[in-house]
């Protein structure tokens, strides 16, 4: 049986890398992309970085570091985002079959048919075939378990000399970068473990190898220890290349101005709604519960509100006029006046796949128009696929949304919306 050899690819400052694939003449200059109601920075470029901008970090807060550094900021652009993606997982499939989606800008690759002597190489020219083909820098890591594969990328990104590509398999370097890694970096531990460890000595990556088992497994339980076993080089996960059904399906934003009467609210959620429904019905799931949650600004303590309702549904369903309703009617019990509402969401769960639904013995509606709700749903999914989310919605969403997130600095969506393609002038 040949041992196993896994690589984590992960691409670079990804939301930044995106947009300079569109306007090359970013190369070499600080940049920024920031989350939703362009409120927190979410990606930075190396120049960036280097300058002090912090991840997560209020873009408020940097505001005379952006004016004395000409720092160029850019609104979230997820459509764009997650075309690229699509694009570079495309590539990477077709060095091997084995491949495992962790993110949108990372996973995790087999490369146990791969010659030993030649993992390099060939990683370097995966490396190459991507950037040329997307315009995407990639950092590969690659090592015996997925744990030290994560760590190997990590490693070929902080240390410029191995050109972007890092096999810690027999590495002699292996125990000096280990005892140079925090062990917070490593994956599978957080803050909290990080803490607990940090309180007994335990603060880089090659002190926590070197640590008890049972110790580990007595405090940390037996998730701590299958990672402990990972970095040890035992393998306790393999390459998953069918995923698990979702158990939640949430879709949320912060509003980009405070709401305060019911109707706006009610459009919000409505839009909501079926931004969950689209996902759903993609992963060919329904939803037997409904949870809306209304939320104030959470700085304002003196007029603070803040209140959730679930509501079962009738029957399992994924067709979003019956979800809008339901949702409707949870947010009546919920919404008070007076208040200036910030937030708000709508969390679809009690998933199963649509096959194994069990209709009730008094169904809601007969199955010939239950197909026909699916195909118009089917039929929505495939134009809003095309032409981009919210081509064609429900009149529920509303038409001018003042509630609507702010992205003054969006980008076009070169690639998925014809009236925004890269125009090329001579």
């Amino acid at each position: 049986m040949k041992k196993r050899i896994f690589a984590l690819v992960d691409c670079n400052n990804f939301y930044v890398s995106c947009e300079k694939v569109f306007k090359p003449s970013l190369e070499g200059q600080p940049v920024i992309v920031l989350s939703n109601n362009d409120g927190c920075i979410i990606s930075r470029s190396n120049e960036a970085k280097q300058l002090g901008i912090k991840m997560a970090q209020p873009v408020f807060q940097c505001k005379e570091l952006i004016a004395k550094h000409n720092i160029q900021i850019f609104s979230a652009n997820f459509v764009l985002y997650g075309d690229m993606s699509q694009r570079v997982m495309n590539t990477l499939r077709r060095f091997t079959p084995e491949l495992e989606i962790y993110s949108i800008d990372e996973a995790f690759l087999s490369f146990t048919n791969f010659i030993p002597k030649d993992i390099i190489r060939n990683s370097k020219k995966i490396r190459d075939v991507v950037k040329q083909w997307t315009g995407i820098p990639i950092s590969i890591g690659i090592g015996p378990t997925k744990t030290l594969a994560k760590v190997a990328n990590k490693i070929a990104k902080k240390h410029t000399e191995f050109g972007g590509v890092f096999d810690i398999t027999n590495h002699p370097r292996k125990k000096e970068l280990l005892s140079n890694l925090d062990v917070i970096d490593v994956w599978g531990i957080g803050r909290q473990f990080a803490r607990f460890l940090g309180k007994h000595r335990i603060k880089n990556v090659l002190q926590f190898i070197n640590a008890d088992e049972k110790w580990v497994k007595e405090n940390m339980t037996v998730g701590g220890l299958r990672t402990l076993l990972e970095l040890k080089g035992v393998p306790c996960a393999d390459i998953d290349e069918v995923h698990d059904s979702s158990k939640t399906i949430l879709s949320s934003r912060t509003f980009a101005q405070s709401i305060r009467e019911v109707s706006d609210l009610k459009e919000a959620i409505a839009s909501y709604v079926s931004i969950a429904a689209e996902k759903l019905r993609a992963q060919k799931l329904v939803a037997s519960m409904i949870h809306v949650f209304v939320t104030t600004n959470r700085f304002n303590r003196k007029n603070y509100y803040s209140n959730s309702y679930y509501l079962e549904l009738s029957e399992p369903t994924a067709y979003t006029p019956i979800l809008i309703s339901y949702a409707s009617r949870a947010l009546d019990e919920i919404f008070k006046k007076g208040y200036e509402y910030k937030r708000a969401g709508v969390l679809l769960t009690g998933l199963c796949p649509t096959h194994s639904v069990q209709r009730s013995m008094f169904p809601g509606m007969t199955s010939e128009l239950q197909e026909k709700k699916n195909r118009l749903m089917s039929f929505i999914d495939r134009l809003n696929f095309r032409w981009g989310r919210g081509t064609v919605k429900s009149c529920a969403a509303g038409i001018n949304k003042v509630w609507d997130t702010v992205q003054s600095q969006r980008s076009p969506r070169y690639t998925t919306n014809w009236d925004e393609l890269l125009t090329v002038g001579f």
